[in-house]
């Protein structure tokens, strides 16, 4: 339950934003409370508007890999501040994120910044529609890649069958641009490429999706996604904003072996700032204005701050054992949650890929968004609100990841634990 000044502020701001808050998940609604308002963030801990602190999982969405307001990274905004917040003019700084994105993941010799994750989905988009001179995408359902009209798309009725609007507001011939297939069903996407191939620019995927929670790739899948874009002349596009990064210093391209022809990243790449950013090989981002014809344009895409603060915090997630000590993390928190759920008879299945997990509330693993849609919501929802009254704020919806930062320690994850075995409880009903 929400503190008395967060319920007063959430009265508030009703008043002026719809639904109180500026992204819907931030409302609470799936899980039956009103939301923390936050004062402020540091390390892993979040501070509500009330002085209680939490231990914070939701890490704005997956950025603050480092923690919040890691001083290094405060400091690289603080000093970029002070020399001019925006130019609409090219930088130095822009080359070094380039560089240190090709770096990463070598494929993308080229890169383009935007401002968001949604910019550089859109970017990727229609670049391959450029490129490939063709109309349909490819993206699978539960999968998010933002919020473009045309990937706002629920599955038709069919492998080949285009999609519908999943939102009002979007026209029905925008979205039969997008063919919408199950996750993890490398069937579907070759039944949809059989009989429509010559018309599909483009398969747009998560490799390990977050936005239905933690579903990592089926065995063959990504290959399988590789091998038939190939063989049809359509371009295999990883939405790695959430993953980049993440999963390995080279997100999931470098996880799983598996080199798509576009990647698009945001998330860490601002370090907590706005920012984005798509890339892949010299020849297919020479078809990006101003060298090509695909337009895509943005006055604050490279802005100086998002730029400093994630090439400060890409440098430090380079450091030697990085990674190990992220895994380690996620595998403790993994093992913490496994364990109170079973001391408490809990029916529940926890998926997770490195620093990224989900608890499901149902029996068995979750492989698609069909097998999301069977947990118990209700469940979920009572658990998360004996996490928040336990001083832990978990994402506030059964379809997300949550993001153990480097600054979870011991005495978060101790606090955590602490709150484990009555959240359990409270999903069984007891």
């Amino acid at each position: 339950m929400a503190d008395d000044v967060s319920l007063a502020l959430f009265e508030r701001a009703a008043e002026r934003l719809p639904g109180g808050v500026n992204s819907p998940v931030r409302a609470f609604k799936s899980v039956g409370g009103s939301p923390i308002f936050v004062k402020e963030a540091h390390g892993a801990t979040l501070v509500g508007a009330d002085g209680t602190e939490y231990v914070d999982y939701i890490g704005s969405w997956g950025p603050m890999i480092l923690g919040h307001a890691h001083p290094e990274v405060v400091k690289a905004v603080q000093d970029a501040a002070a020399k001019g917040s925006s130019f609409g003019a090219p930088t130095e700084q822009e080359i070094d994120m380039a560089d240190a994105i090709a770096d990463a993941q070598p494929h993308m010799e080229m890169s383009r910044l935007v401002s968001s994750g949604t910019e550089a989905t859109m970017g990727a988009l229609r670049l391959a529609r450029g490129i490939t001179g063709r109309p349909l995408i490819i993206k699978m359902e539960g999968g998010y890649h933002g919020g473009a009209d045309y990937l706002l798309v629920k599955a038709g009725s069919g492998a080949a069958t285009l999609g519908e609007p999943d939102s009002a507001g979007v026209p029905p011939g925008i979205a039969a641009t997008t063919l919408t297939l199950p996750h993890n069903d490398l069937g579907a996407v070759k039944a949809a490429f059989e009989a429509r191939g010559d018309e599909i620019a483009a398969v747009i995927v998560e490799p390990v999706a977050g936005n239905m929670g933690c579903v990592p790739p089926a065995e063959g899948y990504l290959e399988g996604l590789r091998e038939v874009t190939k063989a049809h002349g359509a371009l295999l596009i990883f939405d790695e904003v959430m993953t980049g990064f993440r999963v390995a210093f080279g997100g999931a391209t470098e996880r799983y072996g598996v080199t798509p022809d576009l990647t698009c990243l945001g998330k860490i790449v601002g370090g907590g700032l706005p920012v984005g950013a798509y890339g892949g090989s010299r020849e297919h981002m020479r078809h990006v204005a101003p060298t090509g014809p695909v337009y895509q344009a943005g006055t604050l895409s490279g802005n100086p701050l998002a730029v400093a603060a994630g090439l400060t915090t890409l440098r430090l997630l380079k450091a030697e054992g990085t990674y190990e000590k992220l895994e380690a993390i996620g595998a403790t928190l993994e093992v913490m949650l496994r364990e109170a759920a079973d001391a408490a008879g809990c029916t529940c299945h926890i998926q997770r890929v490195g620093a990224m997990l989900t608890v499901f509330f149902r029996e068995g693993a979750v492989g698609s968004w069909n097998d999301a849609d069977a947990c118990d919501r209700e469940a979920f929802g009572r658990w998360h609100a004996a996490l928040i009254e336990g001083g832990v704020h978990w994402p506030p919806s059964q379809f997300e990841a949550a993001f153990p930062s480097l600054a979870h320690d011991e005495a978060a994850l101790e606090k955590t634990k602490a709150a484990l075995p009555k959240a359990f409880a409270a999903a069984k009903g007891g």
